[in-house]
């Protein structure tokens, strides 16, 4: 049914651990029958050079040759699909984030939920669908019927937005829009926590919103009574909704995107009306941080990834030095520091050495109160160590 990959003598062995990537490297060539020419997007069976079969995958350009779906020969249609994503679904019930006050969640966490390529997150009655490689793209309406037939006691739609994910999307002819379902009549809330924001998935970054925060936007809210708080690189705000709830004396988002600046301002009147002791700046981070006048008693920095890719590495943990210092220099005494890299590219130690870079050349006293990471609904595959992502310190500064 599918075209058959032969690895090259010992390159069985990453599948044999379940490990969920191929690498162009490990492939001797097509078996012979075959299907025919593997194009990217392609199901194919992924065999050893003995002949024993490893499994079903996506055929994709590039360095990672297959992304494996199965570790067996076993058709990838919609009974597949639907079998994985109620697998998922399982997963977040037990977690127990379908609840009142909070209706937001991701879903589908690629590699970690079995499906290597696709995220799903979940925004109310919407489900927004991002593919991350060509195999996924092309079952996008199949995934979407599974969707559908799992979580159809509360899904209206599903979104695809894959714009920028998606490799070679010239080729593949990737377009956003909704997939199934009709786009709701006014401008959708969800809710995290009890609190409400308009998710963005049409136009905003990611899927509309960094679900991977909610439990981390906790912990601010626990230490923002009475502080006056920075949140740089705020995005939609979220940060600064909880330090709003949680008591702070004043709270400046600080974004350099003008349209971010105005999705966190329409946040916060949401929740907190137009009396909320809030400013929204529109400032680029490091130049902000240099000439900030304000001493804040509690910040948090949650830039962009600095690193998509390994080649970039060096640079992106020299950023990271670098805002981190400005930030421990400006930070007012016993004040607290959140700090995160969402690089995938960038380790949890190489990230924390950073920081420890950082607050030696402020030449303060620095200790460490939480180390933090992703949340539960983006669990790490245990047999793809990659798929740890986001990582944090919390820092007392005296």
């Amino acid at each position: 049914m599918y075209s058959k990959i032969i690895l090259k003598p010992g390159k069985e062995a990453s599948l044999l651990r379940f490990h969920p990537w191929v690498f162009s490297g490990a492939i001797a060539g097509l078996a012979e029958p075959s299907a025919g020419p593997v194009q990217e997007g392609d199901k194919v069976l992924v065999m050893s050079h003995q002949g024993q079969v490893l499994g079903v995958g996506h055929a994709q350009a590039g360095s990672i040759a297959v992304r494996m779906l199965s570790f067996s020969d076993e058709p990838v249609d919609l009974s597949f699909y639907g079998k994985r994503i109620g697998q998922a679904l399982r997963l977040r019930e037990t977690l127990g984030l379908f609840r009142k006050g909070n209706d937001t969640f991701r879903l589908v966490h690629g590699e970690g939920d079995f499906l290597p390529g696709l995220i799903v997150d979940v925004y109310k009655d919407t489900a927004v669908l991002q593919a991350h490689s060509a195999g996924m793209h092309l079952d996008r309406e199949l995934l979407a019927q599974a969707l559908l037939q799992q979580c159809g006691h509360f899904l209206k739609r599903v979104y695809y937005k894959s714009e920028n994910t998606l490799p070679h999307k010239e080729s593949l002819g990737a377009i956003d829009g909704y997939i199934a379902g009709k786009a709701p009549a006014r401008k959708p809330v969800a809710c995290e926590n009890g609190l409400k924001f308009h998710p963005d998935w049409e136009e905003g970054q990611k899927t509309g919103f960094f679900i991977d925060q909610r439990e981390n936007r906790a912990l601010v809210e626990r230490y923002a009574r009475g502080k006056r708080v920075l949140n740089m690189f705020c995005y939609t705000g979220g940060f600064s909704l909880y330090a709003l709830r949680g008591g702070a004396l004043e709270v400046d988002s600080v974004d350099s995107s003008a349209k971010a600046v105005a999705l966190t301002e329409a946040n916060v009147r949401l929740n907190f009306g137009t009396s909320a002791p809030h400013r929204a700046l529109e400032a680029e981070a490091f130049g902000f941080l240099r000439s900030a006048d304000e001493t804040y008693d509690l910040m948090i920095l949650d830039p962009p990834a600095f690193a998509k890719h390994q080649r970039v590495l060096p640079q992106a943990l020299q950023g990271y030095r670098k805002l981190n210092a400005l930030a421990l220099k400006k930070i007012a005494p016993n004040g607290v520091l959140f700090t995160f890299s969402c690089s995938q590219a960038v380790s949890r130690e190489d990230f924390r050495l950073s920081v420890v870079s950082a607050a030696v050349q402020s030449g303060r006293k620095v200790r460490i109160l939480h180390q933090l990471c992703q949340p539960a609904d983006h669990p790490v595959n245990i047999f793809h160590p990659e798929g740890e992502y986001l990582k944090g310190l919390v820092l007392f500064v005296e």
